[in-house]
């Protein structure tokens, strides 16, 4: 998608050092819980795949075009399936970025090299 998003603009403010998330603990679940929705949205993705399959309703005219109008729901247009799943995956894959800059900026250090250990307790 090549559309600013709300969550586009607040990344660049994060890029720029104008904003960031001001709690370390906070950060790190926030970007974990983006790897997991991430990890979700892949895998809807993989099963959303199989409804561009579309077929037996029959060899006539009102039939194919049938198919027609639920292969489009599922590919090929803005507000089908796979559109509306990959825009999802670029609106968390934006949020995971802001946490995992708003967690660098306040421990210096990358949040997927981060002791888990450290904030296993805290759950």
């Amino acid at each position: 998608m090549t559309e600013s998003t709300a969550y586009s603009q607040l990344l660049a403010q994060v890029k720029a050092g104008e904003v960031y998330l001001d709690d370390e603990v906070a950060a790190y679940f926030c970007f974990k819980a983006c790897d997991k929705r991430l990890a979700d949205l892949r895998a809807l993705d993989r099963t959303a795949a199989l409804t561009q399959r579309v077929s037996g309703f029959g060899d006539f005219v009102m039939g194919r075009e049938l198919e027609a109008k639920f292969r489009k729901q599922a590919t090929g247009e803005p507000n089908s399936i796979d559109a509306v799943i990959a825009a999802d995956v670029e609106v968390v894959t934006e949020l995971r970025e802001v946490f995992a800059l708003s967690f660098k900026r306040l421990t210096g250090q990358d949040v997927e090299s981060a002791n888990a250990i450290k904030y296993a307790g805290k759950e």
